[in-house]
């Protein structure tokens, strides 16, 4: 299929961007102040006045709001609005802890519909599209959203929700779908079973959009090339409002995030400092229209940066970089930061690896070791492929590592996430 160049614009202009973000922050600040007890409390600890936060410059001085504090306020401390504002209720998994409890006014859900909506334009959906959401429905954000914004848009929604591949093709078939929409992990997962039944010539797609974790350029071409169809790289998070805040287009040089419901800062993950667009760091989110749970400098611990570039595609809103990886998922070994998306860049490099791939750490003796098991693609030797991968992880990441060659379809399929990194260090200790 054929790929639309990537070229660089002239610059986007930010200075422009803040000033028209200014008002809105200062509304929002504002209302955080009159309506939420937790943000009062917050600002009057660091002894700020809304009526200091002008720019966001200004928001430098301001505590940042973190996922710990998020679940302290459970069930619902960090509601702002009053009780018979509030339609729907969603939550996080809870996996670590206590859940995140987010509640929505009618205006977050309206607002939500929209920001999806315009994703799905972006990524080329239309009316006459049938769109297959395979995210999980219930307390997730990401079915309910998908759907959401498919009705605004006017398209087919087919809501499988997750698993069940057998109901999944059959429908995908069945209905003529000519948009998947799911997790990267579980759109490779279906394109293998589509081509391993022969069932691509009957199959409509011809659009996936992808979220809900990161993947790199490999798994992008792979299910590119096994379905023939474009894919878009989709980004949210449950706390800010869920999938659907930002999306890659077709020239895929970075996801379009919407300006004028969000304010995007990046800062140093370490000691907290404001970041300059082009500066890598860590992605914080300030929600400038949000009603029922507004966040302040929310800490997404997601690593990117603002691009600096216009986008050629016209686009009025800015881009952010394809997240590398979370602070959390940071690996230290043997002296290095590595981000598990520095290993997919290494796998783009490396000829004859496929996309599918996992970080094994252990400890010998003392000594750290790291074994990168990764799939091969036919017709490659593995030990050529083993040895190339070694010397790109050498060039680009830094460290001697231990690699693998498996052959495809090897390592473990999800139609969730697939894990990636397995720390074996403390049982080896």
């Amino acid at each position: 299929m054929s790929v639309m160049p990537k070229q660089s614009g002239p610059l986007f202009d930010y200075a422009g961007l803040f000033d028209r973000q200014a008002k809105q922050l200062q509304e929002m600040v504002q209302r955080v102040y009159d309506n939420s007890p937790f943000y009062r409390q917050k600002l009057d600890q660091a002894g700020i006045k809304p009526e200091q936060i002008r720019t966001v410059k200004d928001l430098a001085a301001v505590p940042f709001t973190t996922k710990s504090e998020l679940r302290l306020g459970y069930p619902l401390g960090l509601q702002a609005v009053p009780e018979e504002q509030v339609v729907r209720i969603h939550s996080s998994s809870g996996t670590t802890g206590k859940p995140i409890i987010v509640p929505y006014t009618a205006g977050d859900v309206d607002v939500w519909a929209g920001m999806m909506a315009r994703c799905l334009r972006m990524a080329g959906v239309t009316p006459l599209d049938r769109v297959q959401v395979t995210p999980g429905y219930g307390l997730w954000t990401a079915g309910i959203g998908f759907q959401a914004g498919v009705e605004r848009l006017g398209a087919m929604t087919i809501p499988t929700g997750p698993g069940n591949t057998e109901k999944q093709l059959e429908l995908m078939e069945d209905l003529a779908a000519t948009v998947l929409i799911g997790t990267s992990s579980y759109g490779l997962l279906l394109a293998e079973e589509i081509n391993k039944r022969g069932l691509r010539e009957r199959i409509r797609l011809r659009t996936g959009i992808f979220g809900s974790e990161r993947w790199g350029g490999k798994m992008r071409a792979r299910i590119e090339e096994m379905l023939n169809i474009k894919t878009f790289d989709i980004y949210g998070l449950t706390e800010i409002y869920g999938p659907g805040i930002a999306i890659d287009c077709d020239y895929h040089l970075g996801l379009h995030f919407w300006s004028d419901h969000l304010l995007f800062e990046i800062i140093d993950p370490v000691t907290g400092e404001q970041l300059a667009p082009g500066q890598q760091g860590e992605l914080v989110i300030t929600t400038l229209t949000k009603e029922g749970m507004p966040l302040l400098r929310y800490r997404t611990h997601d690593i990117t940066r603002l691009r600096l570039e216009a986008c050629p595609c016209g686009s009025p809103f800015p881009m952010i970089d394809r997240v590398l990886g979370r602070t959390d998922d940071m690996i230290k070994i043997k002296g290095v930061n590595i981000y598990p998306g520095q290993i997919d860049h290494v796998l783009k490099l490396t000829q004859g690896a496929s996309s599918e791939y996992q970080i094994i750490l252990t400890r010998v003796e003392g000594k750290d070791r790291i074994l990168i098991k990764v799939e091969g693609q036919a017709g490659y030797d593995p030990a050529l492929v083993a040895g190339e991968c070694k010397r790109n992880i050498k060039a680009r990441i830094g460290i001697q590592s231990e690699v693998e060659v498996v052959p495809c379809g090897t390592l473990p399929r999800s139609e969730k996430k697939s894990k990636r990194v397995f720390d074996l260090r403390e049982k080896n200790i």
